[in-house]
């Protein structure tokens, strides 16, 4: 039988681990053999597989090894096969032509921050899964448990943002941007000139959510007034799910396993000001989020807001968890053309630039 390529292997079941959101651990392990293999000669990993002394590489384990080894045999790995048998989310006719229709994703974090994987990284993954872009979000500098960028850093990241499109695929770029905190005075936490070099700006509360009705409320009003905002991000802030110990999702330095109560506000006055402004509501994936709940995104849908479908992503493989916000969208009847990521690049940026704050 043919060999199969075994590095390849190793880095989609780290993706499919990943996009299950199973322990970090188990990620580590195979991105970490995946990564030991890819600087040693092919000849040296076969004749190693087959001596069976792969695990006396640094970073390459049992598991890990027994998967190269029946990968060059050219077998489909026991672990991979299992994994692909359990997968997955059925999606009805309607959230199905939802995902079909997202271009990218507005929300992905990325090594810079509290992400676990480096942008080059993030962006290939996206690649795969047949986007045509994504928007790197990483943290702004208040929040610092997430490694947030200072201007400086940020700066950096622009230029770094530009030299990896210049080598992407052709069809495919990164667009700039940033999850920048929305402050207690609804002030974004990151210089002015910074926010208009940005393609897409999310604006989300990470601080003070148990802050009153009243007060939560003005806070997000003046946020999405503010010309450099263009998405609303999870917007309760809650938490549904806490994860199980040990699993705190790939990369997400600083995320607690808890379940955490939504934020108060004037969801009404919130979701008008997003119309008034033509800002989008995001639509946030992340299984332990679901944010913001059926009824707050039926309300925003009655109301006449745009939304973003977005996965936050910390690592590649959660670059696939679209399909739960599709799957909740599309149930509150929420349809493609109310959903910015289903606009090409070009159209995207045209809708950020409108908000005047480029």
């Amino acid at each position: 039988m043919t060999a199969r390529d075994a590095i390849a292997d190793l880095r989609r079941i780290a993706f499919l681990l990943e996009r299950a959101n199973e322990a970090t651990y188990r990620v580590r392990a195979f991105r970490t053999a995946a990564k030991t293999l890819a600087d040693l000669p092919a000849a040296e990993v076969a004749s190693r597989a087959e001596a069976g002394t792969l695990t006396e590489l640094s970073g390459v384990g049992d598991v890990t090894a027994r998967t190269v080894a029946e990968s060059l045999r050219g077998e489909e790995p026991v672990y991979l096969r299992r994994l692909v048998a359990t997968e997955g989310l059925d999606l009805d006719e309607a959230a199905s032509g939802l995902r079909a229709a997202l271009r990218g994703d507005c929300h992905t974090h990325s090594d810079w921050s509290d992400g676990g994987s480096p942008i080059e990284e993030m962006a290939l993954a996206a690649v795969e899964l047949g986007h045509e872009y994504v928007v790197l979000t990483d943290h702004s500098p208040r929040l610092t448990v997430a490694r947030g960028l200072t201007a400086d850093r940020l700066r950096r990241q622009l230029d770094f943002v530009a030299a990896v499109n210049a080598q992407l695929p052709e069809g495919f770029r990164i667009l700039t941007g940033i999850e920048v905190d929305i402050l207690a005075d609804g002030s974004l936490d990151q210089r002015e000139d910074l926010l208009a070099r940005l393609d897409v700006v999310v604006g989300s509360v990470h601080s003070g959510l148990n802050d009153d009705r009243g007060r939560m409320t003005r806070r997000m009003v003046t946020a999405i007034a503010n010309p450099h905002l263009d998405i609303l991000g999870h917007c309760t802030g809650r938490m549904v799910a806490a994860r199980p110990p040990g699993v705190t999702g790939p990369g997400d330095r600083g995320h607690r396993a808890r379940t955490r109560r939504p934020s108060e506000f004037d969801a009404e006055a919130v979701f008008a000001a997003c119309v008034e402004h033509d800002k989008a509501v995001e639509i946030n994936s992340r299984p332990e989020r679901q944010d913001p709940p059926k009824r707050l995104i039926r309300l925003a849908l009655e109301l006449g807001c745009r939304f973003a479908i977005n996965t936050d992503a910390h690592a590649p493989g959660q670059l696939d968890w679209q399909r739960f916000g599709c799957d909740r969208a599309a149930r509150c009847g929420v349809e493609p053309e109310r959903v910015v990521n289903t606009l090409p690049a070009d159209r995207l940026l045209a809708w950020a630039g409108s908000h005047g704050g480029g």
